[in-house]
């Protein structure tokens, strides 16, 4: 039986934009990033490589696809029923982590591109619309959105590498341990099961929360009376 990334046998392969984007991300989730290859995508698909340059003159195009199609829907958590502005920011930020974290090496995917979609550029004017609704600046807003999405890219990006277990624990983490505990190290040592927790959310949440507490502090138009 064929797999549904792949031509029926006897049947000539049947190439468009929309397949050839999710067997790409199929073969990222089963191999990770370094594994996927143009030549690799074209076996897959079952033709030559130099079919794919139709639609992606290059990897890099294919991956800024891919981070493109990662991101499609996330922009629709600004529209959370009630609460404030905050809380609408915290959701969009959230979108964004589930939306990487639900393919394999999609932080590094992202990262590694510049995406001018409607979907990355409809979650950003969903982010940037949130901030200045609520009354910031249009420059507060939009280095509020360099400073919300690199921390969020960035914590995810660490988050997956440490996920590359071995034996089921996490690789950062062993290596952390027991360099703080061969050396003198009073505080990290202190510190170490929040240091080496792998209660990822937890982290993000705090450093969200520091983030949003900051743009409050800092941005925020004064109550009205």
């Amino acid at each position: 039986m064929s797999s549904p990334s792949s031509p029926a046998r006897g049947r000539p392969a049947r190439l468009d934009r929309t397949r050839t984007l999710q067997t790409a991300l199929d073969l990222l989730n089963q191999s990770g990033l370094d594994a996927l290859t143009m030549r690799r995508l074209a076996d897959a698909m079952g033709v030559q490589a130099g079919a794919l340059y139709r639609y992606f003159a290059t990897k890099q195009d294919l991956l800024t696809a891919m981070a493109e199609r990662m991101m499609e829907g996330v922009a629709d958590a600004a529209a959370t029923d009630g609460g404030d502005w905050s809380e609408r920011l915290a959701a969009l930020a959230r979108a964004e982590r589930e939306a990487l974290l639900a393919h394999r090496d999609g932080a590094r995917v992202f990262a590694g591109t510049h995406a001018t979609g409607a979907s990355v550029l409809g979650f950003a004017d969903a982010f940037v619309g949130v901030l200045r609704e609520a009354g910031f600046a249009d420059d507060a807003a939009a280095r509020a959105l360099y400073t919300v999405v690199n921390y969020t890219v960035g914590h995810t990006l660490e988050e997956q590498a440490a996920l590359q277990a071995q034996d089921g624990t996490p690789e950062d983490a062993s290596v952390l341990r027991d360099a703080v505990t061969a050396g003198t190290y009073p505080h990290l040592s202190a510190t170490l099961p929040t240091l080496t927790s792998t209660d990822f959310t937890g982290l993000f949440e705090f450093g969200l929360d520091l983030l949003i507490e900051g743009l409050r502090a800092r941005h925020a138009p004064p109550a009205r009376e």
